[in-house]
């Protein structure tokens, strides 16, 4: 489910069979970084909203924590705390964050979700077909962690 209010209305008339939720992570640079930022956040949007069809019923896809490249530090984590805990509150026991930062994977031990590391590809030059063709590969690969994960935590 999306976060629209068509697919809140169907999550709060079924919940208790949504135990999960998936938070983009992305970041935004400017200057320099400016297009590969933008790049990666394609690449995470199309992704994620892939594994939402894949699993809608099962799963959640929030709006995407965004922040600024340059600040990722201990504010961020800390307004990412504030996420985890109104998500636990919500009820969620499953916490995925997807992104193409390396730098989540240092800090995922504080963090109480999963934190899902991808290579950002570049999607620039593809049409749209082969664009679906490469998020398609990747979301099958996840679908794998996301089934040992759930199983995991029964």
């Amino acid at each position: 489910m999306k976060w629209t209010s068509q697919d809140i209305e169907t999550y709060l008339n079924a919940k208790e069979y949504v135990d999960t939720a998936i938070v983009p992570l992305v970041a935004v640079s400017v200057g320099g970084e400016m297009k590969q930022s933008a790049a990666a956040a394609e690449f995470i949007t199309l992704l994620t909203g892939h594994l939402e069809r894949q699993f809608t019923g099962r799963l959640i896809l929030l709006p995407p924590f965004t922040y600024l490249k340059s600040k990722n530090g201990e504010n961020t984590i800390k307004d990412l705390k504030d996420w985890e805990t109104s998500l636990e509150k919500g009820e969620f026991k499953h916490l995925f964050y997807i992104t193409s930062e390396i730098e989540w994977r240092t800090r995922e031990e504080n963090l109480a979700g999963t934190v899902i590391w991808l290579p950002s590809i570049p999607l620039e030059h593809m049409n749209d077909s082969q664009k679906m063709a490469v998020v398609d590969s990747q979301v099958k690969q996840l679908l794998n962690l996301f089934t040992q994960k759930w199983h995991e935590n029964e």
